[in-house]
């Protein structure tokens, strides 16, 4: 294992901390950087973080290089940036780096949720940041973790197999090379297209949590959010959402993995249709549902996941009335518009690409490219 690699995780919530500990159990060079000093106090205080795992899974003081609300001292000497933040805070990230980017760093987001890498690359070359780097991002987060305290991360899974692609694709090799020492999980997802279209989240999170808005409000949240929540009408519309989201993937020439497929792959739960399939999937069992609205099952995966798959589907001739519905629910219910605040196409500056121009950007093109 190259442990010459010096890693420098940007985010310090639940997911950053696990990381970061992890990295570090393994022998990695790690700084940990959050935006908030009060946020790494503690981590500071005590130079490092105690993880907790599942049985036989990583455990112990993880002692970090370096602990930092400076971004000029987090990007100075790391080789692979970990942006581990909501997507929501992903172009607000790439303005914060951009000053201190230098050749030849990789930074991967985890996930990019729907377009979350070509969203950065653009703030990057709004900014005429002429740093050589490689920006990637992962289909999903590798581990379900929580924070149990202010200096304590504990992981309850690492996921055996993660999608991660360049943009563009022609660098991924590269980076699944040299994440690979520490992360032999990542594997090829092809394109940011394609990891972005399989975005699960953005079937399940916004239109579950809407269509039980209800309940989750004269309850706070105190029932099963999969195994109560989802009845056979709600799980139709789940099947709707999803239909169209592989709708939009064929449009642009991808075979994207049904939520049915998905489940099957993820957890070996299979039904004669997804309401079956949900209600067969015992890690669900116990998951309770969002204890408000103002959750980041809206906040997040309406304007950065469930917008931008709307926006293609229109683009490219694809009904998404379904996807419409929901998004204009979700404005309803926060009182804002969420596809001005979305990943639109035009924010996203491909708004004019057709069909081929877009896969070549996303496969060979230069990262400030242009048709």
């Amino acid at each position: 294992m190259n442990q010459d690699t010096r890693y420098t995780i940007i985010g310090a919530g639940h997911g950053g901390k696990a990381m970061a500990a992890h990295l570090a159990l393994m022998g990695f060079r790690v700084t940990l950087y959050n935006r908030t000093p009060e946020r790494v106090t503690a981590i500071k205080a005590r130079r490092g973080i105690d993880l907790e795992s599942y049985e036989g899974g990583p455990h112990g003081f993880a002692r970090l290089a370096a602990i930092t609300s400076d971004m000029g001292e987090a990007l100075a000497d790391a080789d692979i940036i970990m942006v581990v933040v909501p997507s929501s805070a992903h172009a607000d990230i790439a303005r914060l780096t951009a000053p201190h980017l230098r050749d030849g760093q990789i930074l991967v987001l985890h996930p990019g949720r729907t377009l979350g890498a070509i969203e950065f690359n653009k703030v990057l070359c709004d900014l005429k940041c002429t740093a050589q780097i490689i920006i990637a991002e992962a289909e999903t987060f590798i581990y379900a973790s929580r924070s149990d305290g202010p200096a304590q991360a504990r992981i309850f899974r690492i996921k055996e197999a993660v999608p991660l692609a360049a943009l563009p694709a022609k660098h991924t090799a590269a980076v699944l090379e040299v994440l690979a020492p520490a992360y032999p999980q990542f594997i090829d997802g092809i394109s940011v297209l394609q990891t972005g279209l399989n975005n699960m989240g953005a079937i399940f999170h916004p239109a579950l949590t809407l269509l039980n808005a209800g309940r989750i409000e004269s309850t706070n949240g105190d029932f099963q959010f999969y195994i109560e929540g989802v009845t056979p009408s709600v799980a139709r519309v789940l099947e709707e959402l999803d239909r169209e989201r592989v709708t939009v993937a064929a449009s642009l020439g991808i075979r994207g993995r049904t939520a049915l497929e998905w489940l099957k792959m993820a957890y070996d739960a299979t039904g004669d249709n997804l309401n079956e399939a949900i209600h067969n999937q015992t890690g669900y069992f116990g998951i309770k549902a969002p204890s408000t609205l103002n959750h980041r099952y809206i906040f997040e995966d309406v304007p950065m996941s469930l917008v931008p798959i709307a926006a293609l589907g229109q683009r490219y001739g694809v009904s998404v009335a379904g996807m419409d519905a929901i998004i204009r629910l979700a404005c309803v219910v926060h009182r804002t518009d969420y596809w001005r605040r979305g990943r639109t196409l035009a924010k996203l500056g491909i708004d004019r690409l057709s069909v081929g121009e877009l896969t070549q950007f996303v496969m060979a093109g230069d990262r400030c490219w242009e048709p």
